[in-house]
């Protein structure tokens, strides 16, 4: 896959601004269910990140979480950068011979990527002290789609979407509680209610004992004995991802919401940590070396003082 694809649509909604909030004592207290466990490329110390999967991954983002969130710690050159998911070792057939293409700025996906974004950005000033709006080049930072908090709260019924630069590293066992969420809405149990715009998901912790109808109250406005008490919470945000809402290139790739969180997963963890394939793979040579220093030293002092008399 060495292209975005299409889009069929182009959601309104992206990860939920409540994914800010904790999910470790949290999960605890509030009583959600157990993560959804997934088997992650990257997870281990031989882990690597599925290429194919980041591609598909950033076509998620940009088409559905975008619209709320940003990625303010990377940049479009980071996308083509060594284990980026557009990284180039060569240029496409045709393209000039000056041309280098493992240079991310060069990169022509990234030109790409980068000149079509949904969002511009500001720069300046010009020659008459204005700041002015362009389309983004590879060394811009990817924009996101707020300008600053007040607009971003304005526009999420006063909550604060984050941004989702970090977020896999951000949360205890990040990959699995980003997927749980996104794959996990449900209707709202019978002795619940659910205010308009709010939605129930057993994954996101909270406490549901306060969203309990009153003929499922004692007295004193704690569950009645024998009412089991959900697990999750409630947070203000619709489904993100529904099924067939991005159009895959790869017509054997499933175009289901599973599909869509795993790949998008892949990618902010990619995005948390662009450098982990280098890092292990360092980390695997400095072991190897420290285990052959070992055996060295230590076949050096029986052949030193096997000569010794005790």
């Amino acid at each position: 896959m060495t292209s975005i694809g299409t889009l069929k649509v182009l959601a309104g909604a992206g990860f939920a601004a409540a994914m800010a909030l904790g999910a470790g004592p949290a999960l605890a207290a509030g009583g959600a269910a157990e993560l959804k466990h997934q088997h992650w490329h990257f997870d281990g110390v031989f882990g690597t990140f599925d290429k194919e999967a980041l591609q598909r991954g950033y076509q998620v983002y940009e088409a559905v979480c975008s619209n709320c969130h940003g990625l303010e710690h990377l940049a479009f050159r980071n996308l083509g950068q060594k284990g980026g998911p557009f990284h180039l070792d060569a240029c496409p057939e045709g393209a000039p011979e000056t041309l280098d293409c493992s240079n991310p700025n060069e990169n022509p996906i990234v030109k790409t990527i980068a000149a079509n974004y949904k969002y511009q950005v500001t720069d300046g000033p010009d020659e008459t002290g204005e700041m002015f709006e362009r389309a983004p080049i590879p060394s811009d930072r990817i924009p996101g789609p707020y300008r600053n908090e007040q607009q971003a709260r304005a526009a999420n019924n006063g909550a604060l979407p984050p941004d989702l630069s970090l977020i896999i590293k951000a949360r205890p066992h990040g990959a699995d509680y980003v997927y749980s969420l996104l794959t996990g809405y449900e209707d709202a149990p019978a002795t619940v209610s659910v205010a308009p715009g709010q939605y129930y998901n057993p994954y996101f912790p909270g406490d549901m004992s306060q969203q309990m109808k009153p003929e499922y109250l004692d007295e004193e406005g704690h569950p009645r004995e024998g009412v089991e008490v959900p697990p999750g919470g409630v947070l203000a945000m619709a489904p993100p991802l529904a099924d067939g809402m991005v159009d895959y290139v790869d017509p054997n790739t499933p175009e289901t919401v599973e599909q869509y969180a795993k790949d998008v997963v892949e990618f902010l963890a990619w995005a948390a940590e662009p450098k982990m394939e280098e890092r292990k793979k360092l980390g695997v040579m400095t072991l190897a070396y420290l285990l052959i220093l070992t055996g060295l030293l230590y076949w050096s002092y029986r052949e030193i003082w096997s000569k010794v008399d005790r």
